[in-house]
């Protein structure tokens, strides 16, 4: 029986079978399609937290909550163990200052040393700040999650219930331009919330699995603050490719059948602010084993 994981599945075996090969940014090379849709029904509780490899749904959780916070360094992710933004920052003092100093050790210098954090693990105006802290050619702060919450419990309607973060006056001073960077939202008449998410850039084997769950949850925590149900999540995909040191873990992972998706529920908290990883549980997830691949920077 197809489950909602076969899309994923399927859209792997495409980008293996038809994507066009080309030498990328990362100077790794890719195998990329240009667009792409996948549909999830969260109704049922259920959540794309994939099973055909575990994935560590913690880890993609706090990012989402670390977003929300505003935080553009990485000492707040490294204090939870997610270890998953250090490669840019490691990246630039390696190449700044010379020193080729392992992985554990810089992320270890930044927890312990505020000063060495603020001057190293500084990611620049990512996600966070714009999501939260977006600067207006006015100079006046926009807190995007805000007025879409707003939006959602006084006019669910509106066609402009939306956030972003491609701030073009900003995006050559972060680490990583945004990649999962337009979130938009819609109410139906029955009171269910449904997510448009559209990714202009999407590792489909590294990076994907930690976008669906991330914006799983993101949609239960702004269903849950605007007394809503979830509805569907509809991601959308640009440049979908697969690094070309990722295609035979692609192919062990679209060879493996899936299994039942889990369920994720949520502690209501008193507002989008107050949300924390224990307000977080996931019953029923059976992953198969981890599959393991390079990070390209």
């Amino acid at each position: 029986m197809r489950t909602a994981e076969h899309q994923y599945l399927d859209l792997l075996n495409h980008v293996l079978a038809t994507g066009d090969e080309r030498v990328d940014r990362t100077g790794v090379g890719t195998r990329s399609v240009f667009g792409a849709m996948l549909r999830f029904n969260l109704s049922d509780e259920t959540v794309p937290i994939l099973t055909t490899k575990r994935v560590y749904w913690k880890t993609a959780v706090k990012e989402m909550l670390w977003f929300l916070t505003g935080d553009t360094n990485i000492r707040a992710l490294l204090e939870n163990n997610v270890r998953i933004w250090s490669d840019w920052p490691l990246a630039t003092y390696r190449r700044e200052t010379g020193d080729q100093i392992e992985q554990r050790a810089f992320e270890d210098r930044i927890v312990a040393d505020p000063d060495f954090a603020a001057r190293w693990g500084e990611l620049g105006p990512v996600y966070g700040k714009q999501w939260r802290r977006w600067l207006g050619a006015d100079g006046q702060e926009h807190d995007q999650i805000a007025s879409l919450i707003d939006m959602l419990r006084n006019t669910p309607a509106s066609r402009r219930m939306l956030f972003h973060a491609w701030n073009v006056a900003e995006v050559g001073q972060m680490a990583l331009p945004p990649c999962h960077m337009i979130y938009q939202y819609h109410v139906t008449s029955g009171g269910r919330l449904n997510c448009l998410l559209y990714q202009r850039s999407c590792d489909l084997l590294l990076g994907a699995p930690f976008n669906f769950t991330g914006a799983a949850a993101l949609q239960l925590m702004l269903a849950q603050q605007a007394g809503l149900q979830p509805g569907e999540l509809v991601w959308t995909g640009g440049d979908v490719h697969l690094y070309s040191n990722h295609l035979e873990q692609a192919k062990l992972q679209a060879a493996r059948e899936p299994r039942a998706l889990p369920v994720m529920r949520l502690r209501k908290a008193e507002s989008i602010d107050a949300y924390r990883i224990e307000d977080f549980t996931v019953e029923g997830y059976d992953p198969h084993p981890p599959i393991q691949a390079e990070v390209a920077v």
